[in-house]
């Protein structure tokens, strides 16, 4: 995983031909906003690196700030 912030998280909702996604779990999203402006999100995926995926895989959601923290940590624990 590249050391990049992650700024929020997103839960995903298909992952037609993207082995490394699985439908209905979150994933951390990191900034990218070249790829925002084509349509992509920077994932930190199952094989914990971060790869470009179709936004449209994907739901942003916000957490309560302690939760946040939380996914956060064990992310950065796991990488």
């Amino acid at each position: 995983m590249k050391n990049a912030s992650i700024t929020r998280f997103a839960i995903c909702l298909k992952n037609k031909g993207c082995d490394d996604l699985v439908v209905r779990k979150l994933y951390p999203v990191l900034p990218d906003e070249r790829a925002e402006k084509e349509k992509y999100l920077r994932v930190i995926d199952e094989s914990s690196e971060d790869y470009l995926y179709p936004a449209r895989y994907f739901f942003g959601i916000e957490l309560p700030q302690k939760v946040e923290r939380a996914l956060k940590q064990t992310v950065s624990v796991a990488a």
